[in-house]
């Protein structure tokens, strides 16, 4: 089953160190979260919760990442890895569920995400889509 949604996410927290090799090169450790603002309910029925840790490799704001992320429905909720590319304001990156539980216990699935930032200092809109299969 093909799915989309889409989230505003926000910085609930972040560490960042200097490299020291080159300008600008820091490792950084996020953890966001986030609702829906674009989103039908499915088996798992409705939204309660989001949250993703991710680590970032970047240069001077641009660079690789990859993380973690659950989202929590009313009757399940699933995990999921991420890994992705930031280059100027957007991510661009892939996603694939590690595993299911409640009514998403067995679901398999994978697919593309962006993340722009919003118009507010520290929160973006993610953007997600793909395939999924209970």
């Amino acid at each position: 089953m093909h799915r989309k949604a889409k989230f505003k996410i926000y910085v609930t927290r972040r560490e960042m160190l200097q490299v020291g090799d080159v300008p600008d090169h820091t490792l950084m450790l996020t953890e966001l979260e986030g609702y829906p603002i674009d989103y039908t309910p499915g088996v798992a029925g409705e939204f309660v919760y989001r949250r993703s840790v991710g680590f970032h490799d970047r240069v001077k704001g641009d660079g690789r990442m990859h993380g973690y992320a659950c989202t929590v429905y009313a009757n399940g909720a699933v995990y999921s890895r991420f890994t992705g590319d930031k280059n100027g304001d957007m991510t661009k990156g892939k996603w694939e569920v590690d595993k299911g539980i409640g009514k998403l216990a067995g679901l398999k699935g994978a697919g593309t995400f962006t993340v722009k930032p919003s118009d507010r200092v520290g929160e973006f809109i993610l953007e997600m889509e793909g395939e999924y299969e209970l």
